[in-house]
């Protein structure tokens, strides 16, 4: 591990009158898989929107060196953050290599893209074998997986996921988090919020427990997986 990627300090979002986020701090080290970790309304999804600069935030947000609070959204992912969000978003009347396509409309490096495609192609073969067919026809699974490969296409310095495994069958889901693992190892830094808690940890360096837009915890993915009250509260133990 080495530097931190990615530092919030004092991180606050209102929704209205509601404070979602109550001046959270916490980093990410080049590297690493650190995750978030929370009941549902803790704050995790505002937090990967507030760094993508789609809510409103106070505080201070920093991302390889570079002050992002004065970086418009749409100039974030050419720094190198991509997000697959919640829900997975992608666009249902396009097909799936047009989808891959806008995930790397940004791009400059044109000659590269092509070899990005097949990496993605290589991680999701799926995705391959149905280049031409409507994005909205595919099963959630396969929704998944092109929403995590259209975020590579950005070719990211960092990924964003928000709730992979949501509403997914089991063996998508471990499927899934073997390719978060393996892109980790490949040097890929991770930024995870999941609502399945032990499978978050089980393939995490570092995360922090959230509860109503506070950090109520923070160590090693072990230390929390071995932790009395996280076992209670959100391993279900």
């Amino acid at each position: 591990m080495s530097s931190p990627l990615l530092t919030a300090e004092n991180l606050e979002v209102f929704y209205g009158s509601i404070q979602a986020l109550k001046g959270i701090s916490f980093f990410v080290n080049t590297g690493e898989i650190v995750s978030l970790i929370g009941a549902n309304g803790a704050g995790k999804t505002t937090t990967l929107r507030a760094i993508s600069g789609l809510v409103p935030n106070k505080g201070q947000i920093s991302f390889a060196g570079q002050n992002l609070n004065v970086v418009p959204t749409y100039k974030r992912v050419s720094l190198g953050l991509a997000q697959s969000p919640e829900g997975r978003g992608v666009f249902p009347q396009m097909s799936i290599y047009e989808n891959l396509e806008m995930g790397a409309y940004s791009r400059k490096d044109k000659t590269q893209i092509k070899a990005d495609l097949e990496m993605c192609f290589e991680l999701f073969p799926r995705l391959k074998e149905r280049l031409s067919q409507m994005a909205g026809t595919l099963s959630g699974g396969e929704q998944q997986m092109l929403a995590i490969s259209r975020a590579l296409m950005c070719k990211p310095k960092m990924l964003l996921l928000d709730e992979p495994s949501l509403g997914l069958a089991p063996l998508v889901v471990a499927q899934i988090f073997e390719i978060i693992k393996k892109l980790n190892k490949e040097g890929m830094t991770i930024l995870l919020v999941e609502q399945n808690a032990r499978m978050a940890l089980k393939i995490s360096h570092r995360a922090y427990v959230l509860e109503t837009g506070r950090i109520v915890m923070q160590d090693s993915a072990e230390n929390l997986l071995n932790n009395d009250e996280v076992r209670k509260s959100y391993l279900g133990i």
